[in-house]
């Protein structure tokens, strides 16, 4: 019974460490994103080299991130890849169909304030969890 249980510990203890690279890749691209967003006002003034550089460190860091991705979606087993995936999928649709709508509103002052990416931004990260986590409860 011990040897049928140590492959499973192999795959969640890679399932366990691609999960933590990819919330490290996360994170830094958060940080990146920040500095990218914030550093010309509170950091170094406007400066066109300053917000040059944290641009391409955003999009490096972006790049590293889809790459962590990708990988983690491949060590995924079968079902939580379909899970993963669709989740994904919604979330792409929800991001599109509302991304329109809202920015049509925005230019004709249909609502009181400034449409900002980072308003779907937060709709498409709030999407994909509840989508994720719906998705693995519905194959428990």
């Amino acid at each position: 019974m011990n040897q049928l249980k140590l492959p499973e510990k192999g795959y969640q203890s890679r399932i366990r460490a691609s999960s933590i690279r990819l919330a490290c890749w996360n994170a830094a691209w958060v940080a990146a994103t920040f500095l990218m967003a914030f550093g010309p006002k509170f950091l170094w003034n406007k400066a066109v080299v300053l917000t040059l550089l944290a641009v391409g460190l955003d999009l490096a860091v972006g790049v590293g991130l889809i790459l962590a991705s990708k990988r983690y979606v491949a060590e995924l087993d079968e079902l939580q890849r379909n899970v993963y995936l669709n989740a994904l999928g919604i979330t792409v649709g929800v991001g599109l169909i509302a991304s329109v709508p809202y920015s049509v509103m925005d230019i004709y002052d249909a609502i009181p304030f400034h449409a900002d990416i980072s308003h779907l931004v937060i709709l498409m990260v709030f999407t994909f969890v509840v989508a994720h986590r719906y998705g693995t409860r519905r194959y428990k």
